[in-house]
């Protein structure tokens, strides 16, 4: 396999993982091979204040996962998932994954982002599915509503077509 298809298997699989799980980018490059339970479909995070999760596994992302473990990783002791794709293999940086993913993005003419904005969009669909705050909350690991509000921010053209018309005519 050559080295651009195994990157692309690496690829595949961080934008899966966050976008479908809504991972924090240190909470992916920490992330053991073994927090998969893929016959459980759970994934276990460790994530901020040494709280540790456990999380649905979409389908999809346990197979890019698995492809990925398979195929594109390189061959190492280290426990973590997400590895450098040129010696030393050590786990990839937080900077990596963000600047892999704006690469990606340039590569398919689009906008470029970074990895966070993601899990942004994991929420702001879940915003747009209804899912009630609560639970978007537990799927982005947050303490506070506060928070996680931030990241659901309102779609003002779907709040447009709920809008009332205001009283007395166009203002």
């Amino acid at each position: 396999m050559t080295a651009e298809r195994l990157r692309a298997l690496r690829l595949t699989c961080l934008i899966e993982m966050i976008y479908a799980t809504g991972l924090r980018v240190s909470e992916l490059v920490a992330l053991p091979a073994s927090a998969a339970e893929r016959s459980a479909r759970m994934l276990v995070v460790r994530g901020k204040g040494a709280r540790q999760d456990r999380l649905p596994l979409p389908a999809e992302v346990g197979e890019a996962i698995a492809a990925y473990l398979k195929r594109g990783r390189p061959a190492s002791d280290r426990r973590e998932v997400f590895l450098r794709a040129r010696a030393p293999f050590r786990p990839i940086a937080s900077g990596t994954v963000s600047s892999t993913v704006r690469r990606a993005c340039r590569r398919a003419g689009v906008a470029e982002v970074g990895a966070h904005r993601l899990r942004h969009t994991l929420a702001c669909e879940m915003v747009s599915a209804q899912v009630p705050l609560v639970q978007i909350a537990q799927v982005l690991r947050h303490h506070s509503l506060q928070t996680t509000a931030i990241y659901a921010r309102v779609d003002v053209d779907q709040l447009r077509a709920l809008a009332q018309p205001w009283p007395g005519g166009v203002r």
